[in-house]
């Protein structure tokens, strides 16, 4: 195997692996997909309008169905690759609390805007695995890196998932954690 351009990085074959651990796993383009531009319209309803990006930058895993955002194939082989890792966990996630609980879970503990415990925990998990993987794929400097940190903040603070979290000190402190994590495993 050769470093990130060659299968050890290569989204197609993570993908494969994912569809062997996961039998029933789904792929659907968000773009030919009716329940996705109803999650869309909705997602605007309720964010007031901040969550505008939801077919175009985000990956959406419910269940055991990944649903890509327009543009998917456009990305960078190793963007792709980092961001299945972060599904894969989502993945995982479903397959231990079944659909109904990590729909619930996601959805609303402790509001569904504004301070969603469970949404943050569950993302808090999925978005330690994309420290990780930018750490393997790109190097420990890169998950370090302000931008990466500022994104990670921000999807947590914003409204891109619902102000989920909206405590940047404790998603800055996670963050730490997270890095000293990946920095004590070198």
């Amino acid at each position: 195997m050769s470093d990130g351009d060659g299968d050890v990085f290569d989204p197609d074959v993570y993908l494969d692996a994912l569809q062997v651990s996961f039998p029933r796993l789904r792929v659907v383009h968000k773009e030919r997909d009716a329940f996705s531009a109803l999650v869309h319209r909705a997602l605007l309803v309720v964010t007031f309008g901040a969550q505008r990006r939801y077919l175009d930058d985000y990956v959406t895993t419910i269940g055991q169905t990944l649903y890509l955002p327009r543009g998917w194939d456009t990305r960078s082989a190793k963007s792709r690759y980092v961001t299945l890792r972060h599904e894969a966990v989502h993945l995982r996630q479903f397959a231990r609390l079944g659909l109904l609980g990590a729909s619930l879970l996601y959805l609303l503990p402790v509001l569904p805007l504004g301070l969603a415990w469970g949404r943050a925990r569950l993302e808090w998990e999925a978005y330690a695995e994309t420290f990780r993987a930018t750490a393997e794929v790109h190097g420990r400097e890169a998950a370090h890196a302000p931008a990466l940190r500022a994104h990670v903040r921000r999807q947590f603070t914003s409204g891109a998932y619902g102000w989920m979290w909206p405590f940047p000190q404790v998603v800055d402190r996670w963050i730490d954690g997270v890095l000293a994590e990946i920095d004590g495993e070198g």
